[in-house]
């Protein structure tokens, strides 16, 4: 597979994240990653996807027989209306042919008589002209898996945005990969993304959690939350950030940023470029001053775009917890959902918890929720 043409991240971006996903590629399973909006979700699926990136963490895996494949749901093609199962199942594996075509077309694995074949079936599953082979969308699918797997490749989809597939897919087209995996075992594997577990989404769609069941165990052993950036790579994003947009801050400046973000992406990026809206920005006013410094930031328009993308990906339950930890709320109900709630948050690191007392996290986001939130 090629390298992807983005940006390349440093070789240890995310690297506890990255270390613990790529162990359980190694091992052939499938992993569920969860964050909500604002944690640079784009950069670590891109960076997942990268060769170079593979071959660092997976050394006995050769870089040309292994490729993880970036599935992205705003690519599925339009649904007809009133259309039946099998249709709408034909276009998530058209969508998921085209993407291992594109990852696979110039593989030297395959010689001239297997790309032939592998060209055939992909060009008859894009066929759109014969309603017959759409509902014959899965054995050509299978084809195409069948013959890169026959050459040892290994291959990851990576479902970006997966509740999206959720909402437009039938059970039926993920029993079937659930299906596909079974039969190929030591060589495919899933990886999703979702704002909320698995579960949860299943359960927010009204999907019967017991006809989903089957595809859903397949991610139960390996849930990752994804949060903020560490110490390291925020200070990375905040420096790439200086020299791509020609500023130069006191090391101070940026200790203060890091902060008052906790190294989400989107809140760093955001408040970066409100840094030049602060007339003083001197080491006393930002060493005592701090906390007012974010109420303001937390102001700022950019600011709350991304403190309201975090919060528009969180469920109704978490921001409930979230309103009564920022005072805005006196009492409600505490029960399994709620404690459920505050579980999560604290896994996206939204949430401290410290005996009794719960505090947002970070400072910018305290302050959008004790102004803003629920309203």
């Amino acid at each position: 597979m090629k390298a992807s043409q983005t940006r390349m991240q440093p070789l240890d971006y995310r690297q506890e994240e990255v270390g613990r996903i790529m162990e359980r590629w190694r091992a052939t399973e499938s992993c569920s990653l969860v964050g909500v909006g604002s944690v640079g979700k784009s950069n670590l699926m891109q960076h997942l996807a990268n060769p170079v990136v593979q071959q660092a963490y997976m050394k006995e895996t050769h870089v040309g027989q292994f490729g993880a494949i970036i599935i992205d749901p705003s690519m599925l093609g339009p649904l007809p209306a009133d259309s039946d199962e099998q249709i709408a199942c034909w276009i998530g594996y058209e969508l998921m042919m085209h993407r291992m075509f594109m990852a696979f077309h110039q593989s030297e694995l395959l010689d001239a008589k297997e790309m032939s074949r592998f060209v055939e079936i992909y060009e008859t599953l894009q066929d759109g002209s014969n309603p017959l082979y759409a509902y014959m969308g899965l054995r050509y699918f299978e084809l195409g898996l069948d013959l890169l797997m026959s050459k040892g490749i290994q291959i990851v989809f990576m479902f970006d945005e997966f509740e999206e597939m959720l909402k437009s897919l039938p059970i039926k087209f993920f029993l079937t990969l659930r299906g596909l995996r079974d039969s190929n075992k030591k060589q495919l594997s899933y990886l999703t993304f979702t704002r909320v577990p698995l579960m949860a989404v299943a359960e927010q769609e009204s999907i019967d959690l017991l006809k989903i069941e089957e595809f859903m165990e397949l991610f139960t052993d390996n849930v990752f939350y994804i949060g903020p950036y560490n110490n390291r790579d925020a200070h990375r994003m905040v420096d790439d950030l200086c020299r791509r947009n020609n500023r130069v801050y006191e090391e101070y400046v940026k200790n203060f940023l890091v902060w008052a973000t906790g190294g989400f992406a989107g809140l760093l990026r955001a408040s970066f470029r409100m840094l030049e809206s602060f007339s003083d920005l001197n080491l006393t006013v930002v060493m005592t001053d701090g906390p007012a410094l974010a109420e303001e930031l937390s102001r700022k328009q950019p600011v709350q775009m991304e403190c309201k993308t975090i919060w528009n990906s969180l469920s109704m339950a978490e921001r409930q917890v979230l309103e009564v930890a920022s005072g805005k709320l006196a009492s409600f109900k505490r029960d399994v959902e709620a404690d459920q709630a505050a579980e999560y948050l604290v896994r996206k690191k939204l949430l401290r918890s410290e005996g009794n007392l719960l505090t947002i996290h970070p400072p910018v986001f305290h302050y959008f929720v004790k102004e803003y939130g629920g309203g």
